[in-house]
């Protein structure tokens, strides 16, 4: 059976987050930079197998001070750790078009796995002609998990920052 590489279109996709900020309002950021892949067995995806890097240095939560403690060691520690990657280790149809995506998350030294809930939006021919293939992906992670445990108690009670890190990701890909 002959396999398809896919290649991530950065720019027509997109890697965003959100956290709870005083414990009743988002945050929302992405990452600037970032690549992947999918191999799959021709445009079947059922079983195929995806990687992703970010590079931590391009958070922007559209905040200069943030983003610039966010790259600190209270947070990514971006010069020890540049990178943020995933490879998977399961891709399952569920039905329809939703599929389960569970894979090895890497975050400031430490892998965890990861499952998102995955919706293909099919595949497309470009008007350069070139084959895309959609895929949306949502999930959460406990940044805690991954070593990141800054916070700040508030005067009125609670923290600062939510444990929770919501992902969405919006993944374009051009067939290889």
């Amino acid at each position: 059976m002959a396999t398809t590489k896919w290649v991530l279109d950065p720019t027509h996709s997109e890697a965003t987050f959100k956290v709870k900020h005083l414990m009743f309002t988002n945050v929302s950021g992405n990452f600037t930079k970032f690549e992947g892949a999918v191999t799959s067995d021709d445009e079947n995806f059922e079983n195929a197998s995806f990687e992703f890097s970010a590079d931590a240095d391009s958070i922007n939560t559209n905040n200069s001070d943030r983003d610039g403690h966010l790259k600190s060691a209270d947070f990514f520690d971006v010069e020890q750790f540049p990178k943020l990657t995933f490879t998977s280790t399961s891709f399952t149809k569920k039905g329809g078009d939703d599929y389960v995506l569970t894979g090895d998350f890497t975050l400031h030294g430490v892998t965890k796995q990861v499952t998102l809930d995955v919706e293909f939006g099919g595949i497309q021919k470009d008007p350069w002609g070139n084959i895309k293939a959609g895929f949306s992906a949502t999930g959460k992670i406990n940044r805690k998990d991954f070593g990141l445990t800054y916070n700040a108690a508030l005067e009125t009670g609670g923290v600062m920052l939510g444990e929770e890190v919501k992902l969405a990701l919006e993944l374009q890909y051009v067939k290889q």
